[in-house]
């Protein structure tokens, strides 16, 4: 099959098709010598290999065309095609099949030339059972590596650009660094609330790195068991432990060259501290079981919601890992000290959720003064699923004032977060100034109709948006600022 010339690859749908484990891999042999043929089938049939023959040059390449081939075995010379022709065309519209050259006619040019030419390995005859299954073995392994990272790479380039929404001061100074923090190798440790967007802070930042377009692999610290986490982290070797019946590579292995992002970094046990203090300091670590010393090449940021310095006191956390971590600090605000993010937040949201539902999700100005007038305890992640909860149960493209007010709910958690450490007097300021703007939202900002719902005077009620600083959140009728304000 022709090669699409804009592909990287050719696009052969047999290419990326995921057999399924129970299916051989298949290797082409091809030999212009009958017996030589039988050999190399009888030895790789043995193996479990499943194998397609060719005799000439024409009918190998008909035979890749035909075959979701793994590996091919190649001989130099060829009736009709030689071996070498046959390399240029599998090099140039199969670059995925790995390639053995096999000769009889072997020398050091020979070998030269045929790698130049594409092929991963070069073998002479007479032929070596053992040195063969080891050439195909890794031949099939190679190509396997090849398809793992062309998944990557597509997901990595498939990837919506992470976006940091906010326009106050608070999130403008965050990112302002930003530039500077991605272009480094310092480790960073960024802090927050949960629910303020410490994962998207750090794809961020990997996103603005030199190391983009590698992997970004994010570890959750404190949804892993600790009997399991330096396993995960580093991987382990056969026989490490009851039931590793095979080598597997930790998450510090499948990062390199990119970013590992440590999330919850604070609930890692003492014992997988010191591996990944050693890591930083090392570069290099040894997998669960092993010997070997790996290289770590890899840019390290970490997150907590955690107060570390408590954490050290109380002997749950290292301090000589909080320094290695803490190189570049960031330290997110909450959602209730960047108000005026909430709007955008809010279209941010429901522009993605329209693009899932295929229809337009807008909200009028009440509803979004009306959210943004809430603390968000849980922060960026309680409001997504806020406005998310809108989308599913208005049952309209258009969210008001009034279904934020019927998808509202108590939540006893929230309010005492919310009140927490106030005083009387400033919980009382509080709870007066969210009701009336609450009810001003609901009568449209209208005065007369707010102060009867409230059983209070109109005077009383200009007053109080005076005192409370309520005409700052929302945007009274002209007449009513005057009429406030006389």
């Amino acid at each position: 099959m022709p090669a699409d010339k804009n592909c990287a690859v050719p696009c052969d749908p047999r290419m990326n098709r995921t057999r399924s484990r129970s299916v051989k891999n298949r290797i082409l042999v091809v030999d212009d010598e009958a017996n030589i043929r039988g050999t190399i089938s009888d030895i790789l049939t043995d193996e479990s290999y499943d194998v397609v023959l060719a005799a000439d040059g024409e009918e190998a390449m008909r035979k890749t065309a035909q075959n979701d081939l793994d590996a091919a075995l190649l001989d130099v010379m060829l009736p009709k095609k030689g071996g070498m022709d046959v390399l240029d065309f599998l090099h140039r519209e199969y670059p995925i099949i790995p390639v053995i050259i096999i000769s009889g006619h072997g020398n050091i040019r020979m070998a030269v030339d045929a790698i130049q030419h594409g092929a991963i390995d070069f073998i002479e005859k007479p032929l070596s059972m053992e040195r063969l299954l080891s050439s195909v073995r890794n031949a099939v392994r190679f190509k396997q590596l090849q398809l793992e990272n062309i998944s990557l790479k597509s997901r990595l380039s498939s990837e919506k650009p992470v976006t940091f929404v906010g326009k106050s001061q608070a999130v403008q100074s965050l990112l302002s660094n930003f530039p500077q923090i991605a272009a480094s190798e310092a480790s960073v440790l960024i802090t927050g609330e949960n629910g303020t967007g410490k994962e998207v802070v750090a794809r961020l930042i990997h996103q603005m790195s030199p190391r983009c377009d590698e992997a970004f692999i994010g570890v959750n610290c404190a949804a892993i068991p600790e009997n399991l986490i330096e396993s995960e982290l580093f991987g382990y070797e056969k026989g490490a432990f009851t039931g590793a019946n095979k080598q597997k590579k930790g998450k510090f292995e499948n990062a390199s060259g990119g970013t590992i992002f440590l999330d919850e970094v604070a609930d890692l046990s003492l014992s997988a501290q010191a591996k990944v203090l050693r890591v930083i300091q090392e570069r290099e670590f040894e997998r669960v079981g092993g010997t070997e010393l790996l290289s770590a090449d890899v840019r390290i940021l970490a997150a907590t919601n955690k107060d570390l310095a408590s954490e050290i006191q109380a002997g749950r956390f290292r301090s000589d890992l909080f320094y290695r971590l803490n190189v570049v600090p960031v330290a997110i605000p909450p959602l209730r000290d960047r108000r005026e993010d909430i709007g955008l937040l809010v279209e941010y949201f429901l522009e993605e959720f329209s693009q899932r539902a295929g229809k337009t999700f807008t909200a009028t100005r009440n509803a979004i003064q009306l959210v943004s007038g809430r603390n968000w305890p849980g922060n960026v992640r309680e409001l997504r699923n806020f406005v998310e909860r809108l989308t599913i149960l208005s049952g309209k493209t258009e969210i008001d004032a009034d279904d934020v007010l019927r998808q509202s709910y108590p939540d006893d958690i929230q309010i005492e977060a919310k009140f927490d450490n106030m005083t009387l007097k400033d919980a009382k300021r509080d709870f007066e100034k969210g009701l009336i703007i609450n009810r001003l939202i609901r009568f449209n900002m209208n005065i007369t109709k707010t102060a009867e719902s409230l059983d209070i005077e109109r005077t009383y009620l200009h007053r109080k948006i005076r005192e409370l600083h309520i005409d700052s959140e929302v945007e009274l009728p002209a007449d009513a600022v005057m009429e406030a304000d006389a």
